[in-house]
């Protein structure tokens, strides 16, 4: 009867614990981390009672919690994929509501901006509204720079966040590590609980920054991003926001020694919160500025060029209308040398999105172009006139140690820098510096258009006027045909200076002084830097 009553008795406790562990399964039905949890039992080994073993009922092995190591991995993988794209497509948003908006974005400055000054070349007395709008465009610059650099402060605030989380994260990691060992070193069962919320733990942080767990034991080994040990055992490795040494405004990520702070490079912190932070600010942001930037360069230069073609109402040429930011140089603070880098914008048109690295390896000097980071030159030398590429010129003085950088950002600080440089109404040049004309005296039907002018002109190049005059061919001809020269020389001895001629199919053709210049009606003829368009049609008498 003993041994019935024993046996019985094994088996309700077994089913109280069941019970016991279904309750708390039930309790924990919405904690987060929490996996269900089963009772594993076993048979009592049987006692030998002469006739056979006779079993003595059942225990209680272990509680178990149902969880799939290879899933977990799988999911701190996804969690980590999903981070990065969470954050990049969040910061991302705010640049795109801002260019995308049909009030507040470029686009309609731009286009006020234009018509502005297609209604001054129609009518000289809309100087006041093309100035305005000049004005107007020049806020809408600073003002969406002013836009984006707030987002990189911002972004750099969240990076020092995120860095605080990361730290918070591994500490509570290597403490449930902790509490896991002394738990397990008495009965050598599982504490559940604890493991899920080390494995709760290690999943946020996943969310954070990419996550690789090596199993020691009961212990797990944390390894960030590319294998920056976080966590061994009970130890915690400390990170830091630390300063980025070639721009002192940007945070970077370093890791706390005894000896100092290392610093770590964006690329080693790859995946999840942090990843995407860094990603966005080091492409999308980056780009939009510089893109923002390259715009107010074009526009300011090419517009400028134009400006300084014309006369404004005092009779003097025009200057810059807007202002044109230089390049951004900065020196890394590790620098050793006596260098100094400057850069000056040669050609607008071969201008690129990019900023540029400079470095020197002790033989040779390179640049890298860090928007797809190839490098686009590698010089012994990088004194005057120094490099040019991508239309950007960059030119050391002084000498430059081993390991020795600097960052070149060519566009970054246009959209900022962009002015209206012009204030007074007078000054604005909307008058052509050229003008033709036909004498009444003339018998034939030729018209002359109004000149223009290219880059290369000065007022010097037109002290005095010219006569463009007609001779025809005797005897005639039809269609009419015959040459034309200038009043300093005498007929059909072409011009007194070298002529271009570009007849109607875009052929062109150079008389040099002194050469007869054949007629051809509808062609453009160029000469200094001026451009009377089209010619006279056919007449037969000299034009004066």
């Amino acid at each position: 009867m003993a041994n019935i009553l024993s046996t019985s008795n094994s088996a309700l406790f077994a089913a109280q614990q069941g019970l016991a562990t279904t309750a708390h399964n039930i309790a924990n039905a919405n904690t987060v981390g929490y996996h269900r949890q089963v009772v594993l039992q076993a048979a009592i080994g049987g006692q030998d009672e002469g006739g056979g073993f006779i079993g003595k009922g059942t225990e209680v092995v272990s509680v178990r919690r149902v969880y799939n190591e290879y899933l977990g991995t799988q999911l701190r993988t996804v969690q980590t994929s999903q981070g990065q794209l969470d954050s990049h497509y969040t910061q991302a948003s705010r640049i795109n509501n801002m260019l995308a908006d049909p009030n507040s974005g470029l686009s309609p400055v731009l286009q006020d901006f234009f018509q502005s000054v297609q209604n001054l070349a129609a009518n000289p007395d809309a100087r006041g509204s093309m100035l305005a709008s000049s004005q107007s465009l020049a806020s809408r610059f600073q003002s969406m720079d002013g836009q984006l650099r707030e987002l990189r402060v911002a972004v750099n605030s969240e990076i020092s966040t995120t860095i605080t989380s990361i730290n918070s994260y591994a500490q509570q990691i290597a403490d449930l590590n902790d509490a896991i060992s002394k738990a397990q070193s008495g009965s050598g069962q599982l504490p559940n609980d604890l493991l899920d919320q080390r494995d709760h733990m290690v999943g946020e942080l996943s969310k954070l920054t990419k996550v690789t767990v090596a199993k020691d034991g009961s212990n797990y080994g944390i390894f960030i991003g590319n294998g920056q040990p976080m966590v061994v055992g009970s130890t915690v490795s400390k990170l830091a926001a630390a300063a980025s040494p070639t721009d002192l405004s940007e945070v970077e990520v370093g890791l706390v020694t005894a000896s100092g702070t290392i610093r770590l490079s964006e690329n080693s912190l790859q995946g999840g919160k942090l990843g995407g932070l860094f990603e966005f600010r080091s492409t999308t942001l980056t780009d939009t500025q510089n893109q923002l930037g390259r715009i107010a360069i074009g526009l300011a230069t090419t517009f400028n060029d134009q400006h300084k073609l014309g006369k404004d109402r005092t009779g003097a040429m025009g200057s810059d209308f807007f202002n044109v930011a230089p390049p951004l140089v900065s020196a890394s603070s590790l620098n050793t040398g006596t260098a100094v880098v400057s850069a000056s914008i040669s050609d607008v048109s071969l201008l690129k999105a990019s900023d540029y690295k400079v470095s020197y390896d002790g033989t040779n000097y390179s640049i890298t172009r860090m928007s797809d980071n190839v490098q686009v030159s590698s010089t012994a030398t990088l004194g005057a006139p120094g490099v040019t590429v991508d239309g950007v010129n960059i030119v050391s003085s002084g000498a430059m140690n081993l390991g020795d950088q600097f960052i070149v950002k060519p566009t970054i600080n246009a959209a900022s820098g962009f002015k209206v440089l012009v204030t007074d109404l007078n000054n604005i040049a909307s008058a052509a510096p050229v003008a033709t004309s036909s004498p009444t005296t003339n018998s034939g039907t030729a018209t002359i258009s109004n000149g223009t002018v290219d880059k290369t002109f000065s007022l010097s190049m037109l002290a005095s006027p010219i006569t463009l005059n007609y001779v025809a061919n005797v005897p005639a001809t039809t269609p009419p045909s015959g040459t034309l020269n200038d009043t300093a020389t005498a007929p059909g001895t072409g011009f007194s200076f070298p002529v271009k001629v570009t007849d109607i199919n875009g052929n062109s053709t150079i008389y040099p002084a002194g050469t007869p210049v054949p007629y051809s009606s509808g062609a453009t003829i160029t000469f200094g830097a001026t451009t009377p368009s089209p010619p006279p049609a056919p007449q037969r008498h000299r034009r004066t």
